[in-house]
């Protein structure tokens, strides 16, 4: 969510009203790593959500709004931006001359592009759309892949990344995404990454068709490092605020489509449908 404070309680020192501000998914996680208490605190999750003109909010979980930024590209930050800044900024960070693997074109995938071109490093991106793989080109990527005019799309990145570095990629984004992340991917998401690359699992809902992969062998094999994602914390939150306001035009949010409160279930309906490239806003307030 992303929106103004109206209200504060009375021992509240580090905000003021009128301040713009998004709440930390996980309102409690402030640093470090992510626990079973923290994960009940996640909004949506184990507590209420932000689909709603007013909520209250522990000051803690608050992060300042980028000035270049509006309400509806602000609201795309705490889960899918967070996300993608956690996968590449982990234990070791992307650098430029590195090569990103992002799967697919949602929220996370898009702002993971971004990141990783606006840190000078070269992307290659799949998708099953050209029209969206356009996209992905006039947001930076250097080379795409319609995965389902190019199957054994991870010989088609070995190809492109031997042409550089000849080991393959040095990170992989499993994104969330329906018949995109997860088992269906992430074999050849193993033959892509380079030995001891990063794969972040950001999610793995494509299906089973290639269950009885050994992942375990095949991780150990390439010293991979499989990383599962828990979003991130509010220090993460605001580091990120950081790098956007550095680079305001090459990590602005893209919004596919901004609904009105009243077509909510439209809204859901749109992202089932898969037809979006990056971030689905739902607008509540109408002033």
């Amino acid at each position: 969510m992303a929106g103004e404070i109206v209200a504060i309680g009375e021992d509240v020192k580090d905000w003021r009203k009128g301040d713009r501000v998004c709440a930390n998914l996980a309102a409690d996680h402030l640093y470090g790593d992510s626990n079973f208490t923290i994960k009940r605190s996640e909004l949506g999750c184990q507590s209420p959500g932000v689909l709603t003109e007013y909520r209250t909010f522990s000051s803690h979980s608050l992060v300042s709004i980028p000035q270049h930024l509006s309400y509806e590209e602000a609201s795309t930050l705490p889960c899918a931006a967070l996300t993608a800044y956690n996968s590449l900024r982990g234990p070791v960070p992307l650098k430029a001359g590195d090569h990103v693997l992002v799967l697919g074109t949602g929220g996370v995938s898009t702002f993971a592009l971004q990141f990783a071109v606006a840190s000078g490093a070269t992307v290659i991106a799949t998708s099953s759309s050209d029209d969206k793989l356009k996209m992905s080109s006039k947001l930076g990527a250097k080379h795409i892949i319609n995965y389902k005019k190019t199957p054994n799309w991870d010989e088609e990145v070995l190809r492109i990344a031997m042409q550089t570095n000849g080991v393959g990629v040095d990170h992989v984004i499993e994104a969330l995404r329906y018949k995109v992340g997860g088992y269906g991917t992430l074999p050849k998401s193993i033959k892509s990454v380079r030995f001891a690359g990063y794969i972040h699992l950001v999610g793995y809902v494509s299906g089973q068709e290639n269950a009885d992969l050994d992942v375990v062998g095949s991780a150990i094999s390439k010293g991979i490092i499989l990383r599962g994602i828990q979003i991130g914390s509010v220090a993460q939150f605001k580091d990120l605020t950081r790098v956007l306001s550095a680079n305001p035009e090459e990590t602005r949010p893209v919004i596919d489509k901004i609904f009105p409160f009243e077509e909510a279930k439209q809204a859901y309906a749109y992202l089932k449908s898969q037809a979006h490239v990056g971030k689905i806003v739902i607008k509540v307030s109408k002033d």
